[in-house]
């Protein structure tokens, strides 16, 4: 009896979160972030549990196969919905109904072949692997593609981790002792239930935290992210900075600005379309020079900026030299314009700086030597001077050896 009610109780739980999931990826029609894949995992375990009450113990029937489909069926959907949570456009029905007619012939033959133990059997060891490797997943995407996640990660693998213990402990009972350890008044089985409705409490309630703070962090980006270019904005770019420079060690940093040349021109000879195609084609091409971890922002206009980290000042021309040429020598096609556009970039090149707070005078030494650049021709990279003239990187090289 009590049993029953715990289970009962479960079903309770699993089935009202379904609705608060499915309700929820409604009002997320962009992305819903898998919390529709998580409703029908919780309506297939909420299935599979109301199936077992109605058999009220270990049988052989259809009403079991479908239990034992739907019991694995589960998990695999909470595992396509973290997928799709992670930004993985995969499909739901097609892996779940395959898998349900694989097992369900793989149960009959099993079932034909050892006995209703070793069916059993099959369902615990199935659900040990199952749960392991979603456990060993979710730690290695603690660490890798969910790094902003590392505690909820390790959170879910402790949670994911209990099953799989429990799972490969009835395992091992129905090899010793048969399925008199199945029957849902067993001690084994109850703890087993009692721990499957904390986590129908808690596991839920965890989801929603991730979807907000997801969320959340996509709002702050994008508060931090120029709309047209995905570059950092100043905002986003001081920010960034100043978590650069407030990690431990951080060494001194330059700043390149660079500003595409003869910009109206464009724009008035072939549209802002044009212009706008002429910004991304930029954008993309300091990205794809810049070295990993450097930053990179657009101020507006056809303005960029890009922050070189621990570099001397002859890595940081020697890249500015060849962005400059790549932008140079590399064509724009642009819709409803008949030839391949071409345009060139002048870029400035601060002194380096230790600490956020020199920002504002990094700005202003590379847009003086940015406007040097455009008053001697365009298309070509200075570097900032000190007051007597002398390049003011090489002053502080100079003073840091003395």
């Amino acid at each position: 009896m009590v049993a029953s009610t715990l289970v009962g109780m479960l079903c309770a739980h699993l089935l009202c979160f379904s609705g608060m999931f499915l309700l929820i990826s409604r009002r997320l029609p962009g992305n819903r972030m898998g919390m529709d894949v998580f409703a029908v995992g919780n309506l297939l375990l909420a299935g599979a549990y109301i199936l077992q009450l109605v058999e009220g113990g270990p049988a052989w029937s259809a009403m079991s196969v479908v239990n034992h489909c739907l019991t694995l069926a589960a998990p695999i959907a909470y595992v396509l919905g973290a997928m799709r949570f992670f930004g993985h456009q995969v499909r739901l029905w097609r892996p779940l109904i395959v898998f349900c007619v694989v097992y369900g012939v793989a149960q009959w033959w099993v079932q034909a072949q050892s006995g209703p133990e070793a069916r059993y059997a099959m369902l615990a060891a199935s659900a040990t692997l199952l749960f392991f490797a979603m456990t060993v997943t979710v730690l290695y995407g603690g660490r890798t593609f969910a790094k902003d996640l590392f505690g909820e990660m390790i959170f879910f693998a402790l949670l994911i981790g209990g099953i799989c213990v429990l799972n490969a402990l009835k395992f091992l009972k129905i090899v010793d002792g048969g399925l008199d350890a199945l029957h849902m008044d067993s001690r084994f089985q109850m703890i087993f239930y009692i721990y499957m409705s904390t986590l129908a409490t808690i596991v839920p309630p965890s989801i929603v935290w991730l979807v907000l703070r997801r969320l959340t962090d996509s709002l702050r980006n994008m508060a931090a992210r120029d709309p047209l270019t995905d570059l950092f904005n100043r905002r986003g770019l001081s920010d960034a900075l100043t978590q650069y420079f407030n990690a431990r060690n951080a060494a001194p940093v330059y700043l390149l600005e660079l500003d595409v040349d003869h910009f109206k021109r464009i724009n008035d000879s072939h549209g802002h379309q044009a212009g706008d195609e002429v910004i991304r084609h930029v954008a993309n091409l300091l990205r794809a020079t810049v070295r990993r971890g450097d930053l990179t922002g657009r101020f507006g206009g056809e303005e960029f900026v890009a922050i070189i980290l621990e570099a001397d000042v002859a890595d940081v021309m020697q890249l500015a030299e060849r962005l400059r040429v790549s932008v140079e020598e590399q064509p724009i096609n642009v819709a409803g314009v008949d030839k391949p556009l071409r345009c060139t970039v002048t870029i400035g090149v601060s002194s380096r700086f230790h600490g956020a707070q020199g920002l504002d005078e990094a700005l202003r030494q590379a847009d003086s030597a940015l406007y040097r650049g455009k008053a001697a021709g365009r298309n070509r990279v200075e570097l900032a001077t000190a007051p007597h003239g002398l390049p003011a990187a090489d002053i502080e090289l100079a003073g840091a050896h003395s």
